[in-house]
């Protein structure tokens, strides 16, 4: 039986993937014309030309959940938006308070990844109609006009007085239309049509929120009937990287009526504004509706380069005259000699490999979202160069086109990459389908014609976790034809077909050292791969460094296998900031949100929340950690007992000249010496020898010695302030000295009452009471102040952090650890013994029985008041941590310690964390991670205090260095918690001293363990001590 012929129902233009662009410029780099050269040289961030008007501000905006609810007339001039409200543009409107955020990983939204691809749920597909008004400047009159939206996501119709200009999909980069046929004197209608999803979001599934809306700027310029369209200058250098040749290609576009004999003119200037060169004049013949290539190139003797550390820029200016003489159009962009290149396995910047020191960044802001503010583009990236971050992923789709002039600017590095990312179906789409061919490339092409003037943009990346195929090697030959100079990148290339350079994410350090070796390697998707595939590849980690909330572990020992293996070039840290969006709550405490704070489904929860500084910028701890193993200067030891140490610049392109050399020499936290020393101009990668002037001091008891070498800038920068610290090292003195004895009290003595539930020792305004039931310290009572507000309690549990969490959720064999969170509850009594008869002491031991092994304590009593504590156990299971906690009285909110700080650091973190005196109250000493959970700890504690505003507290003092904690909450508060507002205020401060406290891990969030070398093994027995007294 013969099939009914059924009606052909067309589909929108947002769900056919045929439909990238209706009436839309074709891609070109971004330029606005001047009216003297003096504007051009310039090169504003805001455009002040006559030429340019921004539509950036408030706009008329309704908004519904499906496109059949949408005011479809709405384009019209007539149709009344007098009871509209407004909105900012840009903006995303779920910032706005219209529908909500949706945070998702690798799944898509219930309304697209359907298996009827690529269509929508036209059931929740929220459109927006936005509404304005404009006027044409009265000197833009003859002249071509142009609109140009910089970012809307994810598909958008345009119309000006009512009638319809075209449409755009593909959301990260410009959409740009001709106007002049459209647009009037006088006032002029705006109305744009924009839907949340199109079938352009198959194709941005990132780990990310979901926005929507205009967030990027808009604005109108204008040009000449014939103008200069678009324009690539690149750079290369002769054999000995002396002199360079410039190559500016240019296209002139001919939009009007008539043919016209025109000149060109070509000037490169330096930042002092001299001319390179004499201007270069070519003449030409401009055909009506017709394009001119022109290409020349330039010889330039020793320029001054651009790289990262030397960031170098010129301005380019291209002019363009009549027949007789007279401009009509000026534009200019800054440009940058830096040639990038592939030699041996290496990534080479003017000839010289370089290390990728380097962060994954999205486009987010706490307040805004995806519309992230110039003024916060601008801290991201001074806070690149002030700790040591050379390098950023554009994670993972083109960004706005200032933060490229920054990092052109301060020198950073950037892996542009292309708006592709189709991760919850990856082995479906794009790969080799035609249905996605054209919509690949031109978002491909979109991002290279726009960014290719860019120096800072070292190699292109073809997109993320996008599964492979046919569809790549097209892309990449659409670049090419562009681009030849840069070279390309592509994690999802398992087999190494077009990318350039061998990527990997979250590769272990074994592995990632296999590779170093060239030996066969494997990864998840990849089983086997041999040296012969990968051996003239550049061996690099896209995303490395997993650091979600209290993270950022065993980063130093990834970098002792980077710096070993030449072909190893480095790699980018996941991620740079935390995607907590900004709320307030009832109380009008502030906090951050993550994924289902809205009600959105499905969602990823806090999986967003992977940033090395908080929403805000402000740093998470493992940031400088990130500073000090990411530094460019490393200071070594000659000889333990020599004042000799040598200095190795790592630098690859500036003397260590810049930076002035200081040195401190302290004696328990104290500076006993310091000096300043003679200005090292070591070449970079060289070293040099020093001797301080410091001599090593005599040995005194109880004190120890370290010396600090540190590299501060000698001039103030754009980025950072004369004095700022960019390297250091310290090293311990072995000066043998001998532990300070307890100093009894001759006169005082000691009381013991023993009833029948306690014990009770007393001496000179002290009162100690230790239960026989419990084991604990529950009393300690100097001058009527009770100073414990609990017992001194054994503690093996620490609020889980997200590393913890995600070995339990994802795989079934990693189980938390949960039974070492009831093990002191559930201790069992099993040994209480007094000893009296002691000189100017009381002892008290007793035993638990935890987790069916002994856990030994000895009390110590002095007349003094002092409590001396010491502990043994041998645990049958792996530990998370081992020590005794208590609470004291909020009063005692001033910290001080003497170990390493002041931030925070755990056992496989605490590289960048130096030895000293440090002091904080309470509200700085912890630190409120997005999602709460462990925190605040500090390493390699010789002693602590807590003390309140008359300098009276408690003190505790190791017998050997311990861990110290402290929150102004309990443990159940910190676990229990799920945003920093909902942690609560009390009347105490929890404090933990732990002889052990395994590492946080960081490899990634989903499985891997704390490495061996920072875990707590079974099957050992463990031994240390502490004094607790009253200051």
């Amino acid at each position: 039986m013969q099939k009914p012929n059924l009606p052909i129902i067309e589909k929108p233009d947002w769900e056919n993937a045929a439909v990238i662009g209706i009436n839309k410029e074709p891609a070109h780099n971004t330029s606005i014309p001047q009216e003297s050269l003096e504007a051009a040289m310039k090169y504003e961030v805001e455009s002040t030309s006559p030429y340019f008007q921004s539509l950036n501000g408030k706009w008329k905006f309704h908004w519904v959940k499906k496109p059949a609810d949408r005011p479809i007339e709405f384009y019209k001039q007539e149709y009344d938006v007098s009871e509209w409200k407004k909105i900012d543009v840009p903006s995303n409107w779920q910032r706005k308070g219209y529908g909500i955020p949706i945070y998702t990983n690798i799944r898509y939204p219930y309304s697209i990844g359907r298996k009827d691809r690529p269509s929508i749920d036209h059931e929740y597909n929220p459109v927006g109609s936005y509404r304005t008004e404009f006027t044409i400047p009265d000197n833009w009159d003859g002249r071509e006009m142009f609109i140009h939206f910089a970012g809307v996501k994810s598909a958008f119709y345009i119309w000006i007085n009512g009638e319809k200009v075209g449409y755009s999909q593909g959301s990260m980069t410009p959409a740009e239309f001709i106007i002049t046929k459209y647009v009037k004197k006088g006032l002029n209608t705006l109305a744009v049509e924009v839907y949340r999803w199109s079938d352009g979001s198959y194709l941005e599934d990132q780990d990310m929120w979901r926005f929507s809306g205009i967030y990027r700027r808009v604005y109108l310029f204008s040009t000449p009937k014939v103008h200069i369209r678009d324009f690539f200058a690149h750079t290369q250098f002769d054999q000995e990287y002396e002199d360079a040749t410039l190559t500016v290609q240019i296209k002139i576009a001919n939009l009007g009526m008539e043919s016209y004999k025109l000149q060109i003119s070509t000037e490169l200037f330096n930042s002092k504004g001299k001319s390179l060169f004499e201007p270069h004049f070519d003449t030409f013949q401009s055909m009506l509706y017709n394009e001119v290539n022109i290409s020349n190139q330039y010889k330039i003797e020793k320029p001054h380069k651009w790289t990262a550390e030397t960031p170098n820029l010129y301005t380019l200016v291209l002019k363009l005259h009549d027949s007789e003489g007279n401009i009509i159009e000026i534009v200019s962009n800054r440009i940058g000699f830096r040639q990038t290149e592939i030699k041996n396995a290496q990534m080479l910047i003017n000839g010289e490999p370089i290390l990728i020191k380097g962060v994954n960044r999205h486009e987010h802001d706490p307040e805004h979202g995806r519309y992230v503010p110039y003024e916060r583009m601008k801290q991201d990236v001074l806070l690149f160069k002030k700790y040591n971050i050379n390098a950023v992923r554009n994670s993972h789709y083109p960004n706005d086109p200032r933060f490229y002039d920054l990092c052109d600017e301060f020198g950073i590095y950037v892996l542009d990459e292309c708006n592709l990312e189709s991760h919850g179906l990856r082995f479906k789409l794009p790969a080799s389908k035609e249905k996605w061919t054209a919509s690949v490339i031109e978002r491909m092409v979109s991002m290279v014609e726009r960014d290719k003037n860019h120096p800072c943009i070292f190699m292109w990346s073809l997109g993320n976790e996008a599964g492979f195929g046919e569809n790549f090697v097209k892309m990449k030959e659409a670049a090419l034809a562009i681009d030849p100079t840069r070279p390309f990148h592509y994690e999802g290339d398992y087999g190494l077909e077009v990318s350039d350079v061998y990527s990997s994410m979250y590769t272990k350090i074994p592995m990632l050292e296999r590779s170093g070796q060239k030996k066969v390697v494997s990864n998840f998707f990849k089983p086997f791969l041999s040296p012969k595939k990968y051996a003239d590849k550049p061996r690099m980690l896209c995303e490395y460094a997993h650091s979600m909330g209290n993270s950022t572990g065993n980063l130093q020992d990834y970098w002792d296998v980077i710096e070993h293996y030449d072909n190893i070039i480095g790699g980018f840290i996941w991620d740079w900031v935390d995607q907590g969006l900004l709320e307030t709550d009832e109380n009008g405490k502030e906090y951050w949100t993550y994924g289902g704070d809205y009600g959105d489904k499905p969602n990823d929860g806090n999986f967003c929340i992977n940033g090395i500084v908080r929403p805000d910028r402000t740093p998470n701890p493992g940031l400088f950690e990130v500073k000090k193993v990411y530094q460019n200067i490393k200071i070594h030891r000659v000889e333990v007992e020599r004042t000799e140490f040598s200095i190795e610049n790592i630098y690859r392109f500036i003397s260590l000249k810049e930076f002035d050399c200081t040195w401190k020499l302290e004696a328990n936290g104290i500076i006993i010496s310091s000096g300043l020393i003679e200005p090292l101009d070591i070449l970079p990668m060289h070293t040099q020898k020093i001797k301080l002037p410091y001599v090593i001091p005599e040995p005194e008891v109880s004190v120890e010695y370290f010396v600090t070498i540190s590299f501060i800038l000698k001039e103030n920068t754009a980025w950072a302030e004369k004095g700022y610290v960019v390297a250091w090292e310290q090293y311990p003195l072995r000066v043998k000295t001998d532990k300070q004895n307890l100093i009894a009290v001759p006169t005082a003595s000691l009381m013991t009452y023993d009833n029948e539930n306690n014990i009770m020792i007393t001496g000179e305004d002290f009162s100690v009471t230790i239960g026989k039931e419990t084991g604990t310290v529950e009393s300690y009572i100097v001058n009527g102040l009770q100073v414990l507000k609990t017992p001194l309690e054994p503690s093996f549990w620490r609020a889980p952090t997200d590393n913890l969490l995600g070995m339990g959720k994802y795989f079934i064999w990693n189980k938390l650890p949960k039974y070492w969170k009831t093990a002191s509850k559930n201790r069992i009594l099993s040994e209480f013994t007094l000893v009296k008869n002691l000189k100017n002491k009381v002892r008290v031991y007793i035993s638990w029985n935890i987790m069916k092994s002994p856990f030994k304590v000895r009390y110590t009593i002095h007349n003094n008041g002092e409590i001396e504590v010491s502990c043994s156990y041998t645990p049958k299971k792996r530990m998370i941590k081992m020590g005794m906690t208590a609470q004291i009285p909020i009063t005692f909110s001033n910290v001080k310690w003497f170990g390493r700080g002041p931030h925070e650091n755990y056992e496989d973190r605490k590289t960048g964390a130096a030895i000293g005196l440090y002091e904080l109250p309470i509200s700085e000493f912890i630190h409120n991670y997005v999602r709460p959970q462990e925190n605040s700890n500090r390493c390699d504690v010789r002693w602590a205090s807590f003390t309140n505003e008359e300098g009276n507290g408690i003190k505790f003092v190791g017998g050997n260095p311990f861990n110290l904690s402290a929150w102004p909450y309990s443990l159940e508060d910190l676990e229990s918690a799920k945003h920093i507002n909902e942690l609560p205020e009390h009347d105490f401060i929890t404090v933990n001293i732990d002889h052990k406290q395994e590492g946080v891990g960081g490899d990634d969030s989903w499985g891997a363990p704390v490495h061996k070398q920072y875990q707590i093994p079974k099957n050992i027995e463990y031994k240390y001590s502490f004094r607790i007294s009253i200051i």
